[in-house]
């Protein structure tokens, strides 16, 4: 859950956006360096922050928001080729956070499916490679992972750091005693019989 002090959503928020004014904006010139005026004319297309044109869009209907270029068909394509081979840290080193917000904002509803393939397909991979790395080295693909992937990465290796410490050394797991005395089967009460 992103929050106000969370770095990586600060910066996730700053991602730049390809936006279309539906409006004509006047004192807002410096958002459109091709602008030779003061003002954004209708139809002007800008790249704004994602938080600007957010905020442009759900308050003033001022602007409507394109997908960005990294949820391009050329990408889907690649990811459903091989999805563990394709940079989406290139792309977007927020691919999956920027894409749950993009989704209601934009016309196309398939982002939605398109980035939980994405996410499930690279998953497997993130997590068999987790577990069969060694702590010292970092494997080649980590630079492709996204942030989110990331973080799932190093969590998991940790994770297997600390089952395998467990393993090596350290009290087992042992039966409890009371499970080792024999109980005496109690049959319920019922009607006696002749």
């Amino acid at each position: 859950m992103p929050g106000y002090y969370d770095i990586d959503d600060i910066l996730m928020e700053d991602e730049p956006i390809s936006v279309v004014f539906q409006v004509t904006a006047n004192g807002v010139g410096l958002l459109d360096p091709g602008a030779e005026s003061n003002s954004v004319e209708k139809g002007a297309k800008v790249d704004l922050p994602f938080w600007l044109a957010h905020g442009l869009l759900s308050h003033e209907q001022a602007v409507s928001i394109n997908p960005p270029p990294c949820f391009t068909q050329k990408t889907r394509k690649e990811i459903q080729a091989d999805a563990a081979c394709v940079d989406l840290r290139v792309r977007c080193p927020y691919f999956y956070e920027l894409g749950c917000k993009i989704v209601p904002l934009v016309s196309d509803k398939s982002i939605g499916l398109f980035l939980r393939y994405a996410f499930t397909s690279r998953y497997k991979e993130v997590l068999s490679k987790s577990h069969s790395s060694s702590t010292m080295s970092v494997p080649k693909f980590v630079p492709l992972l996204t942030k989110e992937e990331t973080r799932v990465f190093e969590s998991a290796r940790e994770s297997m750091a600390a089952f395998k410490k467990w393993r090596a050394g350290g009290v087992r797991l042992q039966k409890a005693s009371i499970l080792g005395r024999k109980r005496k089967t109690m049959l319920p009460d019922g009607p006696s019989t002749p």
